[in-house]
């Protein structure tokens, strides 16, 4: 693998290839993603790249209904609302995203804990593509 900064812009670049990637502390084996270039649990820099199989469970999520301007682009509104969420990814580390395949007009139907899989949404093409992280239940 290519040697990459631990920066936003190197985890967004991995999620256009379809990779969760995190970093992991080699003195203190912390994990974080999105990825950070000092562990914040043993301020060493000695970081390594670490790739996640994208699964989890559902730490806490919130549904949606005042929709930031690009969700709302995406058909977003008050009458059509999404979820956030918080995931602990199976290997350590959590990551927010987008929670799909769950409906968030009914959030008390919705368990934190629950088992998810990653899944990556797609928008653009080209120069403009852009790929987000979402997870839907197993």
């Amino acid at each position: 693998m290519e040697e990459r900064p631990f920066s936003d812009i190197s985890y967004e670049q991995f999620l256009n290839e379809e990779k969760i990637m995190g970093s992991r502390c080699k003195k203190c084996g912390g994990h974080f993603v999105p990825p950070r270039a000092i562990c914040v649990k043993c301020y060493s820099s000695d970081m390594e790249w670490m790739e996640m199989k994208g699964k989890g469970k559902l730490a806490a999520f919130t549904s949606i209904t005042v929709a930031p301007p690009f969700m709302i682009e995406q058909g977003y509104s008050r009458k059509n609302p999404y979820i956030s969420g918080v995931v602990e990814l199976d290997e350590g580390g959590r990551v927010d995203a987008r929670i799909i395949g769950l409906d968030p007009t009914k959030p008390e139907e919705i368990e934190v804990g629950m088992p998810l899989r990653a899944k990556f949404l797609t928008q653009g093409e080209g120069e403009t593509l852009e790929t987000y992280l979402a997870f839907e239940p197993l």
